[in-house]
């Protein structure tokens, strides 16, 4: 008798970045040179998955199925009906849903969308053989909600550069948080307008388009680029090339949750970071050798970043131990080797 290869499909609501970077770029491209098959269907194009059904059910029955974040009402029925025929569902979320839900920082619409994928949660908790954080905390949050929860780190999905834009005499920081963290780069804008006074040769780059804050978007070696879909912007984070990345991290409840994301994706665009000092970052960053802690005052922000600019020397080595500190904490060996434990049933 034939050998039953192996099958993971993930069930897709549109969170491409989270899938990526939690399985399909990072682990899917091994486990397929394995001989696994490795699917995903994006649910959106079927409103009611029973139209479908005798074709769904071939699809999943026997496979590890993935759901990032959230699904429709009539998808997670399906998924229910579906239950005692899949040989494993994991939902994988990267966010407090709630907490952003009724974070009043945020943008109204953003908690609008984490409210309804917050009650989609609920349903899809039950379901679920395992769920998947990004971070411990997050992980405690659901702690009461699920008796079988792991922390994923993220993992790095993009190729990590030379550092020969060191070199230059003109730096660049760069901001690119989506808006979900405006109120945080809002904290630290009165540091960032007394940078770029201070320092003629360096600019800052800040991807939220026209909803940057104004008292920066005006000023000269200011740019405010859109924010690109996905795809768009993993080419452009491989291009673009940045010294100092800010990431600052307020302390909120669905802050709380975070995951080291932003340490990977300075890393990636060849910068050193500073960081708000608390969770994830306190536990990762050894300050002052990869990466600057900074507490919540635009001061210390920019002694931070003064420090930076004024050892040029200091940051390249500190850029170069983010780097090597990125490669090891994200390396994707990591994510393969989970999922590949719970496709052997361990």
């Amino acid at each position: 008798m034939a050998k039953v290869r192996p099958r993971w499909v993930v069930l897709s609501d549109g969170a491409r970045p989270t899938e990526d970077i939690y399985f399909l770029a990072s682990a899917a491209p091994w486990l397929r040179q394995q001989g696994v098959r490795v699917l995903r269907l994006d649910t959106r194009r079927w409103r009611h998955p029973h139209w479908c059904w005798p074709w769904l059910k071939s699809v999943l029955s026997g496979a590890h199925v993935i759901v990032c974040r959230g699904l429709s009402d009539s998808w997670i029925q399906a998924l229910g009906d579906m239950r005692g025929r899949l040989a494993g569902l994991y939902y994988i979320v990267d966010d407090d849903l709630r907490a952003a839900a009724l974070d009043q920082t945020l943008p109204q619409h953003y908690r609008q969308r984490m409210a309804m994928l917050a009650t989609s949660q609920l349903n899809l908790l039950p379901l679920a053989d395992e769920i998947i954080t990004c971070s411990r905390t997050l992980a405690n949050t659901l702690a009461d909600h699920h008796r079988h929860i792991s922390v994923l780190p993220p993992a790095l999905i993009s190729p990590l550069p030379d550092l020969e834009h060191f070199c230059y005499q003109n730096w660049r920081l760069g901001f690119h948080g989506t808006r979900a963290h405006l109120a945080d780069l809002l904290q630290i804008s009165p540091a960032l307008s007394d940078l770029h006074q201070q320092y003629p040769t360096v600019s800052l780059e800040i991807m939220l388009g026209r909803f940057a804050p104004a008292e920066l978007s005006v000023l000269d070696r200011v740019s405010t680029p859109e924010p690109l879909p996905w795809k768009a912007f993993l080419r452009y984070q491989r291009r673009q090339r940045i010294h100092i990345g800010l990431a600052p991290l307020w302390p909120t409840p669905f802050n709380s949750a975070k995951s080291i994301i932003k340490f990977l994706d300075i890393a990636v665009m060849g910068g050193v970071g500073i960081f708000s000092h608390r969770a994830p970052y306190a536990q990762l960053v050894d300050d002052g050798r990869d990466g600057l802690l900074a507490e919540d005052c635009a001061e210390h922000w920019l002694h931070c970043a003064t420090r930076l600019l004024d050892h040029p020397r200091d940051t390249r080595a500190m850029a170069q131990a983010a780097a090597d500190k990125a490669r090891d904490v994200g390396d994707p060996a990591h994510t393969r080797s989970f999922w590949l434990q719970r496709q052997q049933g361990q």
